[in-house]
C-alpha cells in the first residue's frame, strides 16, 4: 500500500522514543492545510502514534488501537497484533487505507492493513510519501552525529521536507 501526502518518523535512541509528523494536508496537488496534527497520544499518554493515509480511516484505526490498549492493559505489542488481525479480517476495517506508527517506552511498531506489525532493527520507522527520505536521513544522523532522538527527528524531517512536495516543515513532536 503506497501512502502519499505526509511524513511520519519514529526514532528510538539513547533511551527515548520520539514520533514526529509534518503538518501538511494535500488534496491532489493542492495544499489544503499546513498545520494538521498527525501525531497523537493514546492510553493515558503512554503511547504515541502517528498516521499516514486517509484521515478518517486513520482516526478510526487510532480509536481501535486505543480500545485494544485498554483491553490489554497498555501492552502495545499485544494491542497492535490484535488490531492488525482485526484490520486484515474485518470486512469494514480491511478497506481502510492508512498506516500507523506506535511507540511506548519499550517498543516502536509499524502497523499496516496487510497484517504487518514491524519493529525495526535500528529503532527507526517511517511512513508516508516522505518516509523513505526521513528514514535515510535519520539513519545517517544516528550513525554519524551526537544528536539526541528529537534532534535527529527534526533534522531528518527537514531533509524529507526539502525533497518531498507532500511534506512541510510544520512538525508535531511527541516523546515517550
Amino acid at each position: 500500500m503506497k501512502i502519499r501526502s505526509t511524513t511520519i518518523l519514529c526514532v528510538r535512541h539513547q533511551g527515548e522514543a520520539v514520533v514526529v509528523g509534518d503538518g501538511q494536508v494535500s488534496l491532489g496537488n493542492t495544499v489544503m492545510k499546513h498545520q494538521a496534527r498527525k501525531v497523537r497520544r493514546l492510553y493515558n499518554d503512554t503511547v504515541v502514534c502517528g498516521f499516514a493515509g486517509a484521515t478518517a480511516d486513520a482516526l478510526t484505526l487510532l480509536d481501535k488501537l486505543e480500545q485494544k490498549l485498554e483491553q490489554f492493559n497498555g501492552n502495545l505489542t499485544r494491542a497492535a497484533v490484535e488490531l492488525a488481525k482485526d484490520w486484515r479480517t474485518d470486512r469494514m476495517l480491511r478497506r481502510l487505507e492508512a498506516m500507523l506508527i506506535a511507540a511506548d517506552k519499550e517498543k516502536s511498531l509499524l502497523l499496516s492493513g496487510t497484517g504487518d506489525v514491524i519493529e525495526s532493527d535500528d529503532g527507526i520507522l517511517a511512513i508516508g510519501s516522505g518516509g523513505p527520505y526521513a528514514q535515510a536521513a535519520a539513519k545517517a544522523l544516528m550513525t554519524h552525529s551526537t544528536l539526541n532522538a528529537e534532534e535527529i527527528c527534526r533534522e531528518a524531517m527537514k531533509i524529507a521536507g526539502s525533497i518531498c512536495v507532500f511534506t512541510n516543515q510544520n512538525f508535531v513532536v511527541e516523546k515517550v
